[in-house]
């Protein structure tokens, strides 16, 4: 493990356990603060296609976001071995297109078509921290790491405010993001 890994590990380890403290009712007003933000940015406002995450571990939960718009293609991701496969979810039938996956987390079912992941406009990809160079820690698996160098679309980290610091570790292989957005601010770095 290098020295870098180390300190994600123990910073990720401090960063989950203040994310989990936050109470039902501030990280529903949270939540919906960052979906609020998003409606009312023109980016998202002009995006057809969006790739997204269902929330785990009291990541921001954008939810009302898709269901507000369905008629946006809407792509979320299978952990699959060591890959994320996109898969598009009809929103009308969001509960039945999607079934507990891999490390418990929701996920789209397997027969449900791919996502068109040329034509991305818009990547929101969960974090547990994110930095103002737009780094981003996640949760150690290297998912989002393979997967985003040969990502297309704006990359946007979606965290809460007290998630976005000044600096985090960063190793070559980590791609920075073009925005970071919490529910107070967006940080436009690319």
């Amino acid at each position: 493990m290098n020295p870098y890994q180390k300190v994600k590990k123990q910073l990720r380890k401090i960063l989950l356990a203040q994310r989990l403290q936050i109470s039902p009712d501030i990280w529903q007003q949270k939540s919906k603060a960052l979906g609020d933000r998003l409606i009312d940015w023109q980016i998202f406002q002009q995006a057809q296609n969006i790739l997204a995450f269902t929330s785990f571990r009291q990541e921001p939960d954008l939810s009302s976001l898709w269901q507000s718009f369905p008629e946006k293609n809407w792509g979320f991701a299978r952990c699959v071995e060591k890959d994320l496969l996109w898969h598009q979810v009809a929103i009308a039938d969001f509960s039945n297109q999607m079934q507990l996956g891999a490390f418990n987390i929701l996920e789209p079912l397997h027969d449900l078509p791919p996502m068109d992941l040329g034509n991305i406009d818009l990547i929101l990809i969960p974090a547990v921290a994110c930095d103002r160079q737009g780094y981003r820690l996640g949760y150690g698996g290297g998912f989002y790491d393979r997967w985003l160098p040969n990502s297309t679309g704006k990359k946007v980290g979606i965290i809460f405010d007290e998630f976005c610091i000044d600096e985090l570790p960063h190793d070559v292989w980590d791609v920075p993001l073009d925005v970071i957005l919490t529910d107070s601010k967006a940080l436009m770095l690319g």
